[in-house]
C-alpha cells in the first residue's frame, strides 16, 4: 500500500486532482442535496472490502454518487446556517495543505507554516484592535475555540483567586440566550454553569444588565463573559463597549465569539458595531464563514497569549524538545496536541488577492443583505423581524405555519433551487438569510422571495 507504483500511483492522484481541478472551476456550481440511506445503500453499496475497489472505481463512487448527495455550501442560493464559500486559491491550497504533510503544532516541524499563520492571525487581531502582543492559533471551529478561550480564563481566574488568598473557585459564565449553544456545551464539558443575562430590546447585551446578573449572583463566582459579534440567528452584535466597561470593573476575562460576525470588522460600514472588542481578552472568528476560507478554520487570539500557554501546554518528556523552547507552538494555545495548519488557506487566499479584496467583498455581502431587508418591506406577503445589523435577514412569511414554511424549504431542495431553511424565535416559525457568499446577487434574493408569493 505504501510502496510506489509509478503507474498505479500516477493513476489515482491524476483521478484525484483531476476531479479537484474540475470542481474548484465549476461554473455555475449545483446545489445537489442529500439521498437517503436506502438509495445511498443500492447506488454506492459496501465500499469498504478486503481487497479494495482500486483507486478508479472508488473515485467513481464519490464523483457520480456520494459528492452529489451532499449540499454545496457554497452555492450562491446556500442560505442556511453560516454557509462556507471559500475564494478558489483558499480551496485549491487546501489540496495543498494535504499534500505536504506539514504538522502545524509545532514551530519545530512547521516553521514556515506557523510564520504564515501568525501573519493571517495578525491582520485579524489588528481589525480588532487588539494589542501587538496579541496572538492565538487557528482551531477546528468556533466550538474548539470558545472552550478553548473558557478554559483559559478559568484557569486565570482561579489562580488569580489562589494568588490572592480569596479561596474563591469562580465556576460561572455570563451570556445571554442569544450565545451560539457551542457556549452552553463548552461549559457542560468543563462542569461549569452558564448564568442568563437578559437582552435589550435590540436583542443586545448590555453593561447594564451584565453588572445586575454579576451582583444578583455574586460577581466573585464568575470567571468570564461571553459576549457575541454577530449571533448566528440574527446577526446581532452586543453591546460590547458597555459590557467591556463592566468585565473592567469587576475583573472578568472578556471572550468575543465572533465566530460569524467577526469578518465585519473588515467592512467599514458596519465596524462601529464592534466598539470595545478591542478590549477583549479573547476573541474568536471562523473564517470558513465569511472570510472565505474552507472547512475547517476558527481564528482564537488572546490579549495575552502568555495566559493560554500556561493553562494550555502539555507536559511529556517526549515534548520537551518543543514546550522548552523559545518559539511559537500553536499547540500550547488551545485544547489539542495533534494539528494540520488550517490557516493556510486563508493565508493563501490573502496573500495572493490582498486585504482590500476581502473588504470589497465582505461590503459586497452587506450591501445584498440590506437590499433583501428592503425587498422584504416592500412586499406585502412578507415581515420582517429585526433589521440587519450583519448579513443575517430574518423573516416572516404572513399567514405561514410552521408546515408551511418546511414544505417550501422542501420544495426548494428538491428542485435544486436554493437551500433555505426555518429557524424559530420565541417559539415562532420564520426563515432567515445569512448571506456570506459574494456571488449571491440581488437577482438571487429577488427569485427567492418571488418563490413565496
Amino acid at each position: 500500500m505504501h510502496s510506489f507504483d509509478k503507474d498505479a500511483d500516477h493513476i489515482a492522484v491524476d483521478k484525484v486532482l483531476s476531479y479537484a481541478r474540475e470542481r474548484l472551476l465549476m461554473d455555475p456550481i449545483p446545489l445537489d442535496g442529500a439521498q437517503t440511506q436506502d438509495y445511498l445503500q443500492s447506488a454506492a453499496g459496501q465500499t469498504i472490502t478486503p481487497a479494495g475497489l482500486g483507486s478508479i472505481r472508488a473515485m467513481e463512487l464519490f464523483e457520480h454518487t456520494l459528492a452529489p448527495a451532499c449540499l454545496s455550501t457554497d452555492h450562491p442560493r446556500y442560505l442556511s446556517f453560516i454557509p462556507c464559500a471559500p475564494t478558489r486559491e483558499a480551496a485549491a491550497f487546501d489540496v495543498v495543505v494535504g499534500a505536504s504533510s506539514i504538522y502545524g503544532g509545532s514551530w519545530m516541524e512547521g516553521a514556515g507554516a506557523v510564520y504564515a499563520e501568525n501573519q493571517a492571525l495578525r491582520w485579524i487581531s489588528d481589525l480588532a484592535g487588539l494589542p501587538e502582543s496579541a496572538g492565538g492559533v487557528f482551531v477546528p471551529g468556533g466550538t474548539v475555540g470558545n472552550l478553548s478561550a473558557l478554559v483559559v480564563a478559568r484557569h486565570t481566574a482561579r489562580a488569580r483567586a489562589m494568588e490572592s488568598g480569596s479561596g474563591a473557585r469562580p465556576y460561572r459564565v455570563a451570556a445571554t440566550d442569544n450565545a451560539h449553544s457551542s457556549v452552553v456545551s463548552m461549559a457542560a464539558v468543563m462542569d461549569a454553569e452558564v448564568c442568563g443575562v437578559s437582552v435589550d430590546d435590540k436583542l443586545r447585551m448590555t453593561g447594564a444588565e451584565l453588572r445586575k446578573t454579576l451582583v444578583e449572583n455574586g460577581p466573585e463566582t464568575f470567571f468570564a463573559v461571553v459576549a457575541t459579534s454577530g449571533t448566528t440567528n440574527f446577526g446581532v452584535v452586543d453591546d460590547l463597549a458597555s459590557v467591556a466597561e463592566v468585565c473592567r470593573e469587576f475583573g472578568l476575562w472578556l471572550h468575543v465569539d465572533g465566530a460569524y460576525g467577526g469578518a465585519g470588522l473588515a467592512a467599514p460600514s458596519v465596524r462601529h458595531l464592534f466598539a470595545g472588542i478591542e478590549h477583549a481578552d479573547s476573541f474568536i472568528v471562523d473564517p470558513h464563514k465569511w472570510l472565505f476560507a474552507p472547512f475547517d478554520c476558527c481564528a482564537l487570539i488572546y490579549r495575552e497569549p502568555e495566559l493560554a500557554r500556561v493553562a494550555h501546554t502539555q507536559e511529556a518528556g517526549y515534548l520537551d524538545v518543543i514546550t522548552k523552547s523559545a518559539e511559537w507552538n500553536p499547540t500550547d494555545y488551545s485544547i489539542g496536541l495533534t494539528r494540520r495548519a488550517r490557516g493556510l488557506p486563508l493565508w493563501y487566499s490573502l496573500a495572493v488577492h490582498g486585504t482590500d479584496a476581502y473588504v470589497r467583498a465582505i461590503e459586497s455581502t452587506v450591501e445584498v443583505t440590506r437590499f433583501a431587508a428592503d425587498e422584504i418591506g416592500r412586499r406585502p406577503y412578507l415581515e420582517a423581524v429585526r433589521e440587519p445589523d450583519l448579513s443575517v435577514v430574518v423573516f416572516r412569511r404572513v399567514g405561514w405555519a410552521p408546515e408551511d414554511y418546511q414544505a417550501w424549504t422542501d420544495r426548494l431542495v428538491a428542485q435544486e433551487f436554493a437551500f433555505v431553511v426555518p429557524t424559530t424565535f420565541r417559539g415562532e416559525t420564520l426563515t432567515r438569510f445569512a448571506i456570506v457568499n459574494p456571488h449571491t446577487t440581488k437577482e438571487d434574493v429577488n427569485a427567492i422571495l418571488d418563490t413565496m408569493a
